[in-house]
């Protein structure tokens, strides 16, 4: 195991008046970035939808949602495909990304009033033919975009779409009833939380659909592969709470964030926390790198795809990251010294984390310690 020798001690606090700024800290990422060279015209087409969904009425939600560059992340964590399927990825993206701000995080959405609301957007998703007056911009949103969805996709990645849907609309209720809590959840659950919550599992569903490529249904059931994809959501998850805590923290006064739950975990400070979530993010990144390589050596063309476009999902979310306006605040870190990336991972461990809803990740690679 090494050491986080790039987590300084730069703290400062926030406007509002007790938050302590963390600093950045470089990412280990092994894969190699890619990207689409339609992200201009991805970008524009999006935008240019989105605004005629009027998904959201406040005009500063409006300016920071036409910024988020969702062009740019669809072409950096999908470099393949064909334009038609990368652009309905790229409108999922800003419907869900505005179904975050602006209902979930910064609206104090009740998690009576999220599962009224996610209720109806499954009931869009699932049956597009059918309406209901009182519909939100999102539920009518969807529905179109569950109907363009039937243009690239088979029946079968149809419903892993439907089905991956339904894991992210229950993962915003799980996490509306958290905000209403005093207290934060246990590390543990907040894992399984933020998987969820996230928005990944329609996103690694739509990795076959963009790719034009089929992965057969005992390979995506396979405990191997269900473990990599879960571990790209988690990877995700994680990488957006060390680089957007502040953003969060500015806007909502949001502390659901893995470094704030290991501070009530471990009784300790946010520098000490940041240190500990670093460790247990590269512990991760680690173990999908050996799993990938384990899965890689018997997998046919279409699992093949399939998992290369979760890694590249990994690393493509953070080259955007890296540029998005959306996470640039006033006390939002700066690069660190040593840049964005890092040759070496702080933990490089084959242990599973002491965390039980995942450690059954760490069963499935072969015997190597």
């Amino acid at each position: 195991m090494t050491c986080v020798s790039d987590v300084t001690d730069i703290t400062d606090v926030s406007a509002q008046g007790s938050i302590e700024r963390l600093p950045a800290v470089p990412f280990y990422c092994p894969v190699p970035p890619a990207r689409h060279p339609a992200r201009g015209a991805l970008n524009e087409q999006t935008v240019r939808w989105m605004l005629r969904q009027r998904l959201d009425s406040d005009e500063r939600q409006i300016k920071r949602l036409e910024v988020c560059d969702f062009g740019g992340l669809t072409a950096s964590t999908m470099p393949y495909g064909e334009l038609g399927p990368l652009t309905l990825m790229s409108k999922f993206h800003a419907v869900l990304f505005s179904l975050d701000d602006g209902v979930c995080d910064e609206s104090e959405a009740t998690a009576d009033l999220l599962a009224q609301e996610t209720s109806r957007i499954m009931r869009a998703v699932e049956a597009p033919d059918s309406y209901a007056a009182g519909d939100s911009p999102h539920a009518t949103a969807l529905r179109g975009l569950r109907r363009e969805l039937e243009r690239f996709a088979t029946p079968l990645q149809v419903r892993r779409v439907t089905d991956a849907m339904r894991i992210y609309t229950s993962g915003l209720v799980w996490e509306a009833s958290w905000r209403r809590n005093p207290r934060l959840p246990s590390v543990d659950d907040y894992v399984t939380l933020w998987m969820r919550a996230i928005g990944m599992a329609p996103s690694t569903a739509m990795i076959e659909v963009v790719g034009g490529f089929s992965v057969a249904e005992k390979d995506m059931q396979d405990p191997r592969v269900r473990a990599l994809t879960e571990i790209t959501w988690t990877l995700v998850s994680w990488d957006n709470d060390l680089y957007s805590r502040n953003k969060e923290l500015l806007r909502a006064g949001d502390d659901l964030n893995l470094i704030d739950v290991l501070c009530q975990e471990h009784d300790c400070e946010p520098r000490q926390a940041l240190v500990r979530a670093v460790s247990m993010r590269d512990r991760v990144m680690v173990l999908f790198g050996r799993l990938t390589a384990q899965v890689l050596e018997e997998a046919d063309d279409g699992l093949r795809r399939y998992v290369k476009g979760l890694g590249q999902f990994v690393r493509g979310h953070l080259d955007w990251a890296t540029h998005c306006p959306r996470y640039a605040v006033p006390t939002g870190p700066q690069s660190p010294p040593g840049g964005w990336w890092k040759r070496q991972p702080a933990d490089d461990s084959l242990e599973p984390l002491p965390l039980p809803t995942i450690a059954w990740w760490w069963d499935q690679l072969d015997d190597v310690r």
